[in-house]
């Protein structure tokens, strides 16, 4: 993959994470953190909403993909992935006792439509 793909890849997951995280304010949650990493990985969203830490897996997709669907993106491998860094968060925080949920925003855009289309999936793995 030549470094121009990868940087429009980039640009668009960057993208997509700032529509992800406009839409969490709008629906009331606190964005605790973003683009969170310690050694086992990253975490695109942290939120907090109602006493409950929520870590959000963003994937933003053009229909034309050749990786699939955005939500098809978030494989098992992505979910245990997700989950051994949300451990290592509340470890590192001392977050214990927390009530937490993990869930994937898939932000799809297309030529035709201004707007992306959105989909929250809580609670998804």
């Amino acid at each position: 993959m030549s470094n121009v793909h990868k940087d429009d890849r980039k640009m668009l997951g960057q993208q997509g994470e700032e529509w992800a995280a406009s839409y969490l304010l709008k629906q009331d949650y606190l964005i605790v953190e973003r683009n969170w990493r310690c050694r086992s990985g990253e975490i695109d969203i942290i939120a907090e909403k109602e006493n409950k830490l929520i870590f959000v897996e963003v994937r933003t997709r053009r229909p034309s993909s050749r990786f699939g669907t955005a939500k098809e993106s978030v494989d098992y491998r992505k979910q245990l992935k997700v989950r051994e860094t949300a451990q290592y968060y509340l470890h590192r925080f001392h977050k214990y006792e927390q009530s937490i949920q993990f869930d994937v925003i898939t932000v799809e855009i297309t030529d035709m439509q201004p707007e992306p289309k959105l989909v929250h999936i809580q609670g998804a793995f």
